[in-house]
């Protein structure tokens, strides 16, 4: 099946007083329609940076390097275009043409990403009409109450006429949820969608992603630090440190046998059942602006060679869909 979005070698450079960083450094993976990737890692390992990449949401000043193609609508005589789109390379008119319609993101924090002197409904229906200016104003409030319906929030109509401040946490993120599929988009990228959610609220939005992108054929991106929650909804991972992807392969692979020290080292430090002690990986991620020159985990790696520090590793094959950013994979796997 051919890859919805191809993405090369994507880079995002920011400008600092040290000079430029790299948040977002060689990134390549393919996702094709249907397929859920779950990408994970440490505060500040670049998470969050991919998807506002490929929104064409990077801040004032950034780089965008490398290549995000998303491929066309087939046979949908509204698509703009019949060749494939560079997301890195769009004009900012066509990234505002493709931004809601044809790849969305919910964003980390729905309290700060929804406007709070607006209406919900209001907020909904903007999303829908800023990419069919024909429709007719009924049109566009029946169609936002059905995305709040479709995200399983209750009295949808009555929800449409609140603020956000008068929702809980737990509608206020379905409410994100429902402004990003009102348009109908083909690729969605969810941020940490259940942060700040107790429990028994972030099962239930779990689900109701799940059902979401099955239900609607989604290509989703799903951003989180919990490899455990990956497992739930993804069923291919990437794990990301310091702004490069350093394993990447089917998500039971790598949660029963990980290739990259720095995945071990996250299983390990992840809570479970059983009783025992949880074991923290050694240090903290290095700063942008003075990464090592090789490996930037060696640093904090009980493996660690002198290899490690002589140059970045490249990302060598475990097997024909597994791969990982580290010297220790046998050198007959190396591509």
């Amino acid at each position: 099946m051919s890859a919805l979005l191809d993405v090369r070698g994507l880079t995002v450079e920011l400008p600092t007083e040290r000079g430029w960083v790299r948040p977002v450094n060689d990134v390549a993976f393919r996702l094709a329609p249907g397929e859920t990737l779950g990408v994970v890692g440490e505060s500040g390992s670049g998470k969050t940076m991919l998807a506002l990449a490929l929104m064409g949401l990077t801040p004032p000043g950034a780089r965008r390097l490398g290549e995000a193609w998303l491929q066309p609508r087939n046979g949908n005589a509204g698509a703009r275009s019949t060749r494939r789109t560079d997301l890195t390379g769009a004009a900012p008119a066509d990234l505002r043409a493709i931004r809601g319609r044809e790849i969305a993101m919910i964003f980390q924090e729905p309290m700060t990403a929804l406007n709070p002197v607006l209406r919900v409904g209001a907020q909904i229906e903007e999303a829908i009409s800023v990419h069919e200016m024909r429709a007719g104003g009924a049109d566009v409030h029946r169609r936002a109450v059905a995305a709040l319906e479709r995200a399983a929030v209750p009295e949808p109509e009555l929800r449409a006429r609140q603020y956000p401040h008068q929702l809980s946490g737990g509608l206020r993120q379905r409410a994100m949820i429902a402004m990003a599929l009102a348009a109908g988009p083909r690729v969605l990228i969810a941020d940490e969608p259940t942060t700040a959610l107790d429990v028994t609220v972030q099962k239930q939005i779990l689900e109701l992603l799940v059902r979401l992108q099955r239900d609607l054929g989604l290509a989703m991106i799903f951003i989180t630090h919990d490899l455990g929650v990956v497992a739930q909804v993804a069923a291919r991972v990437a794990v990301m440190y310091a702004g490069r992807i350093v394993e990447e392969g089917p998500t039971q692979e790598i949660l029963r046998e990980p290739r990259h020290p720095y995945t071990a080292g996250l299983l390990r430090a992840a809570p479970r059942l059983e009783r025992g002690k949880l074991t923290p990986i050694p240090g903290v991620v290095p700063p942008l602006d003075a990464l090592p020159a090789g490996c930037a985990f060696a640093p904090r790696c009980e493996f660690r060679r002198a290899e490690c520090d002589v140059a970045v590793p490249e990302l060598r094959r475990v097997d024909s869909e597994h791969s990982a950013r580290c010297v220790l994979v046998a050198a007959e796997h190396a591509p």
